[in-house]
């Protein structure tokens, strides 16, 4: 059946292929740029799979019209949509502040949607998000660690034995020393004279906690630092 679809076709499905790409890849772009927790990746696997699936649907009418079958094609295809995208929301998991599974969630996606096409004799548009997914995988991650290196949400937990604390002030020593921070809440003890302020920021993987703790140190009397998930 692939030869209903002539060259021509092929390139531009190919075309309509590397569109999703780059429509994901913005996305993605616009979402970690506000530090939200869907990234790149996640919404390429996606743009691309769904572009698959649009160009399977219209494939498999092509073929009812030409060879006149009975019967609705998409039916199966749209079922099995259905029932991956139950299974891809059980990957999905919070720990903590912190989404994790949406990767592979989309990954789930997308093999099924190539899984789909080659079913259908869709051999190059499947073989085109293949490499397209396996190059996102492989290749995005260091690009969106080395772009947007505070990515895990913590909670910096500060108490101060003193009241006279300048928030933004502290907040500038926490952004030097690579963290950002997205929320502020303030907790003041009137019976112990004492501080107490949670940030929640985005860190990276790797915390320098040593020249944190000598910064705030120095600037304030600190009684208790912690960051956790």
């Amino acid at each position: 059946m692939a030869e209903l679809f002539t060259q021509k076709e092929m390139l531009e499905c190919a075309f309509r292929i590397f569109l999703s790409f780059v429509a994901g890849f913005l996305f993605g772009l616009e979402r970690k740029s506000r530090l939200q927790a869907i990234g790149m990746r996640t919404l390429i696997l996606i743009s691309v799979s769904s572009c698959l699936l649009g160009i399977l649907s219209s494939y498999m009418a092509i073929i009812n019209n030409v060879y006149n079958v009975d019967g609705d094609p998409t039916r199966i295809a749209a079922a099995v949509v259905s029932g991956v995208g139950f299974l891809g929301g059980g990957a999905i998991l919070r720990q903590g502040m912190n989404i994790k599974g949406l990767t592979s969630a989309a990954i789930i996606w997308a093999s099924m949607s190539v899984g789909l096409s080659f079913g259908s004799g869709l051999y190059i548009p499947g073989l085109l998000v293949v490499i397209v997914v396996l190059l996102s995988l492989l290749c995005f991650e260091r690009l969106e660690e080395k772009m947007f290196p505070a990515g895990k949400a913590k909670t910096l937990h500060l108490m101060f034995e003193e009241t006279d604390v300048d928030i933004e002030e502290v907040k500038k020593i926490i952004s030097q020393c690579s963290l950002v921070v997205t929320d502020v809440n303030l907790t003041r003890v009137f019976s112990t004279n004492q501080l107490i302020v949670r940030f929640v920021v985005r860190a990276p993987k790797v915390i320098d906690y040593k020249l944190l703790s000598a910064k705030l140190s120095y600037a304030y009397k600190v009684g208790e630092l912690t960051i956790s998930d």
